[in-house]
């Protein structure tokens, strides 16, 4: 399928113009009859830049992919037939990423393809977890219901995704300006009061004899600082990418940081749980969500716990068995599956447990919030601080000397 431009005449000799998507030139000129149009000139639309340069194409959001999902679910319990939903959806669709991507599944299905494997073919904006239990929902005639539970598990993510962020962004915020503030006092402001001093003569006091060396260190090496910070960060990325080793390494260490390491393990337990319940409650049977939620993990640690209690299950055992001996989940999450698994009722026990976690990490966002925020000023009232101290403690000594 591809889109074309045309041009024609209605039965009135009034000009019409516009985009229509076919197989082929004939295809749009059969299209036009049909609506009484005479065709006239048809041509393929040109490529946009931002498909010859895939970097600029813009990404989809969580945000659209919900919008899509809650429309699509609507749409489907009205009665629309598939086709006819992704025609109206890519349409109406504003990016041009998702636009495209939603025209090719809509291409697959009319080819015969399912809808989930023609979701599978766009990983990086439909991922295996919205895959997996879109096929449940084709599978089980319940794909109206299985999109809104979606719609919801996205949205609920998202909330939390945005959450994390937003608690950086004030103490980020600070210490760019509070570093920026120290650089430009160093390599600006010291060296002029340095040559004012040297013109007075004299023995510095201490502090500002060190103010000054970091001055002139910074001065001469401020390049290299830059270099050497932006080639840390480029090769632990590299690192991370490419050795599985080294990136279990770092996620662990992730997990055992003061104050962090406590939040990321209560939202990887929300984002287990929520999924999990999710998966169980739409007919997914629990092996393979397990494989799904574990591959979505976001932890190299985390993936492998919930790997070994998938095959703890596959040997017989039950969910909370093997959970109980891991280190990284919680011994109230345990218990609580180990009750679900109990009276049966497992899907609403970690529907509990997710939402138990999720006001968790909202507390503990929150805490961490108000405890950075006083440090961060006092980081950079302190700094700044010390600098002009230091900086004046000479012109009390030249203050006296003159008297």
């Amino acid at each position: 399928m591809a889109i074309y431009i045309w041009q024609g005449k209605t039965r009135d000799g009034a000009s019409k113009k516009g985009e229509l998507e076919a197989k082929s030139v004939e295809g749009v000129m059969a299209q036009l009859r049909s609506q009484g149009i005479v065709p006239g000139k048809v041509k393929g639309k040109p490529k946009d830049i931002s498909e010859i340069f895939t970097f600029l194409q813009p990404k989809v959001k969580v945000k659209d992919l919900v919008v899509f999902t809650r429309q699509f679910s609507v749409m489907v319990d009205a009665g629309l037939p598939l086709v006819q939903c992704l025609h109206i959806l890519a349409d109406q669709q504003e990016n041009p990423t998702f636009k495209r991507a939603i025209r090719d599944v809509r291409s697959q299905v009319e080819a015969g393809a399912t809808f989930a494997e023609s979701l599978g073919k766009h990983p990086k904006i439909f991922d295996s977890l919205y895959v997996n239990l879109v096929a449940a929902g084709e599978v089980g005639g319940i794909l109206d219901t299985i999109l809104n539970r979606l719609a919801i598990q996205l949205e609920k993510q998202d909330k939390l995704a945005k959450q994390l962020k937003g608690a950086m962004v004030y103490p980020t915020t600070v210490s760019a300006i509070a570093i920026a503030c120290i650089l430009l006092l160093l390599i600006k402001v010291i060296p002029v009061f340095e040559k004012m001093f040297a013109d007075f003569g004299g023995t510095l006091p201490g502090p500002t004899q060190m103010v000054i060396n970091i001055s002139a260190w910074l001065q001469a090496y401020i390049h290299y600082l830059i270099g050497g910070t932006v080639a840390v960060i480029t090769a632990f990325k590299q690192a991370r990418a490419r050795s599985l080793a080294f990136r279990f390494k770092t996620d662990l260490a992730a997990l055992y940081l003061p104050i962090f390491g406590n939040i990321i393990k209560k939202v990887a337990v929300a984002r287990f749980t929520r999924t999990l319940g999710t998966m169980i409650s739409s007919g997914v049977p629990i092996l393979d969500g397990l494989d799904i939620v574990a591959r979505t993990a976001g932890n190299m640690v985390i993936e492998k716990e919930l790997q070994d209690t998938r095959a703890s299950i596959s040997e017989g055992k039950t969910i909370a068995e093997p959970l109980q001996d891991s280190k990284v989940f919680p011994g109230m999450m345990v218990q609580m599956v180990s009750v679900g698994e109990e009276t049966g009722s497992m899907e609403v026990m970690l529907s509990k447990i997710a939402d138990f976690y999720d006001d968790e990490v909202d507390t503990a966002v929150g805490a961490l919030t108000s405890m950075l925020e006083p440090l961060m000023m006092v980081f950079m009232g302190g700094s700044i601080g010390a600098i002009l101290i230091a900086m004046y403690l000479p012109i009390f000594t030249i203050a006296d000397s003159i008297k």
